[in-house]
């Protein structure tokens, strides 16, 4: 057998069966029966899709035999024969594609395929069953058995079970019962955009964000106006400095991906493996990368850097102890999210009780960030490190301070360690919003300063405001008046060009319960149809209370669709029965555009040729209590834009006020 042959018997089998399923999904022929495949609501996985797709899929297996058959028949030698090289080429690219085809069409049915399927109740002596239990314990071991798949690394770590139960049983908690699949993710995150910007400029109309921007100001001094000597936005930017640099070297290669090597180099530590190391150093590899990419990013000597402990387990973060002269103090700087691992003690949100002196004994905290201080406090006890530290330098400050991840772990070390040093101060930067119990970040404003940059996405992240959003996202899939590919191409426009005035209204429309039952994104029995009100399509109590008006279905042969059981069930659900807040002072920092006339005016003077105005303002923990998806919700969250930000804010009050960076000292 010759290899056009084999072209001609693994290629030619799976084409036009790709080729349908693609064609149907790209005219959003298809797009209410592959959405709808939540067997909760539909008894066979099977009546989904129809016999044809149900055949098509079976098909794969043989496919997938045929084509591992041709692959081995087209790389190598089993079967020889004559045939010219543009042959042989062709047929090699064949193959290639058809399992970049395969590829594609497997990537297709996980986005819009819910693995839940069919639930089988089997009842009890007395007859009766919690239905939603076992749902929540059936899609609890289906994110499970994902994780231990997927992230088959982290099965080693101590606490990997606990923190996969963990995710998992939020994962349920938030969209199980909600016949949402992948690619409702994208298209929902498209939808919220723009009916949170038709929201916005109604907002902006009546003049509703008036007090907001009232309070806001772009002078620092009048910002800082009556706070502590210790909350300083100059050594707040210090301490950032610090939070950065413990992130190692990947962040050093992601910021200078040519030149960072050769910045690090000098710093190295060769065969550090064999030799006597000046600084304890732990997990770091043979050259001490990341130790030298801290030596780099700090501006700080060897000798100065006390302890530096790269362990990177769950619940385990990366930290350094430093000797800082600048600032007379002695800094605690904890790393924020990097790996996989630091996702999965982010995900383990179920609150835990703060057992720490000075709290009130109903405090409660975020688990996986106190498991995480916990664990730092052990390790600096174990060796001794803040107290050695004192006997060289009696007279310094104690600081921790720390960005997104490091910081709420920063917070929650500093309760654990006041009692031993009552005048530590904590910098936190992009904290997490879901941290503390209300009364604990009210006495965290004692020792902490929290600062967050525009609309960074962490410092919203609760898990109230998490549930939330999904509730409105279901709720604008529902009423979305457009099949998904479009929202699809919508959204890309979205990406690059902004959102335009004419989609802010056309997105949506007027509709009854008998059309939603046609929506194009949703299944049409999805038990979310009851939360949709004649109310331009959007329920006006949604946010507020959660109770709507119960809706008769407009189908003769249907019951009424029961609201209080489905869709209030979905909003009332709450995965933690006490809400966290975000800890200290917050000091929230934003841009705006400047006007024409100020462009003008700084091009005279020449005074500042930067494109926006920082204005700051002091928030409350209650302003934080809404997630909403902006453009820039995890640019402004990374640390190199905090810094930049904060480096913009002093720059323009020395160019534009005109006054020193000095002035600004350093208490």
């Amino acid at each position: 057998m010759c290899n056009a042959d084999i072209d001609e018997l693994c290629v030619v089998p799976l084409l036009p069966m790709d080729i349908q399923l693609f064609d149907r999904w790209s005219v959003g022929q298809s797009l209410p029966d592959w959405d709808s495949s939540n067997a909760f609501n539909n008894h066979s996985a099977c009546d989904s899709f129809g016999k044809s797709e149900c055949s098509g899929i079976l098909l794969l297996l043989p496919e997938i035999a045929l084509n591992v058959l041709g692959t081995i028949w087209t790389y190598t030698n089993c079967i020889q024969c004559d045939n010219e090289h543009f042959t042989s080429t062709v047929v090699e690219i064949g193959v290639l594609f058809n399992w970049v085809m395969l590829g594609g069409l497997v990537f297709v049915l996980a986005m819009v395929l819910d693995p839940v399927g069919s639930l089988k109740l089997q009842e009890g002596a007395n007859g009766s069953v919690d239905t939603d239990m076992i749902l929540h314990r059936k899609v609890t071991r289906i994110w499970v058995r994902r994780f231990r798949w997927f992230f088959c690394w982290l099965i080693r770590d101590e606490h990997s079970h606990e923190a996969f139960s963990q995710a998992a049983g939020l994962m349920s908690s938030m969209f199980r019962n909600t016949d949402i699949v992948p690619s409702d993710f994208i298209a929902g995150f498209v939808l919220l955009r723009v009916k949170q910007k038709r929201e916005s400029r109604e907002q902006r109309r009546l003049a509703l964000l008036a007090e907001q921007r009232y309070n806001c100001t772009s002078i620092v001094n009048e910002c800082f106006t009556g706070k502590p000597n210790w909350m300083c936005l100059k050594k707040a930017r210090h301490y950032l400095q610090l939070s950065v640099a413990i992130y190692g070297w990947p962040f050093l290669i992601y910021r200078y991906c040519i030149t960072g090597l050769f910045k690090m180099m000098p710093k190295f530590f060769c065969c550090a493996c064999f030799r006597t190391k000046p600084t304890v150093v732990k997990e770091d590899n043979c050259c001490l990368c990341n130790f030298a990419a801290i030596r780099y990013m700090s501006k700080l000597h060897s000798k100065d850097i006390l302890f530096a402990s790269f362990v990177n387990h769950i619940f385990e973060l990366p930290f350094f102890v430093t000797v800082d002269h600048e600032t007379s103090s002695i800094v605690i700087a904890i790393r924020g999210s990097l790996s996989m691992r630091d996702i999965f003690t982010d995900l383990t949100a179920i609150v835990e009780k703060l057992d720490a002196q000075g709290v009130p004994s109903d405090s409660y905290a975020h688990k996986g960030m106190l498991c995480s201080a916990k664990y730092i406090k052990k390790e600096l006890d174990d060796y001794n490190v803040i107290e050695k530290a004192y006997t060289n330098f009696p007279e310094y400050n104690l600081i921790i301070t720390g960005h997104s991840l490091g910081a709420g772990t920063a917070v929650l070390l500093a309760f654990y360690m006041r009692p031993l040093y009552p005048n530590l101060k904590v910098y936190a930067f992009a904290t997490p919003a879901g941290l503390l119990s209300r009364e604990a970040a009210r006495i965290a404003e004692e020792f902490t300063l929290s600062i967050g940059v525009g609309d960074d996405m962490v410092m919203h992240m609760t898990i109230d405001n998490v549930e939330d959003l999904r509730t409105n996202m279901v709720q604008v899939l529902q009423s979305c008046r457009l099949p998904k590919y479009r929202v699809f191409l919508n959204g890309f426009g979205y990406a690059l060009f902004g959102v335009p005035s004419r989609d802010l209204e056309s997105t949506w429309r007027h509709r009854t319960t008998s059309e939603m039952r046609n929506s194009p994104l949703l299944s049409t029995h999805s038990p979310v149809l009851s939360m949709i009100t004649q109310n331009d399509g959007f329920p006006t109590d949604i946010i507020s209370n959660h109770h709507l008006v119960p809706t008769t279905s407009s189908y003769p042969n249907e019951q009424p669709i029961s609201i209080s059981s489905t869709y209030n069930e979905l909003a009332a659900r709450r995965y933690s029965k006490i809400r966290l807040y975000t800890p200290g002072h917050i000091l929230h920092i934003t841009k705006k555009k400047k006007s024409k006339e100020q462009k003008k005016a700084d091009k005279k003077s020449g005074t500042n040729s930067n494109e926006y105005n920082y204005e700051m303002r002091w928030a409350t923990p209650e302003d934080f209590k809404e997630l909403r998806v902006m453009p820039r919700m995890l640019l402004d969250h990374l640390p190199e834009n905090v810094l930049k930000t904060l480096d913009n804010v002093l720059e323009e009050q020395r160019t534009e006020i005109g006054f020193d960076l000095a002035q600004l000292s350093m208490i």
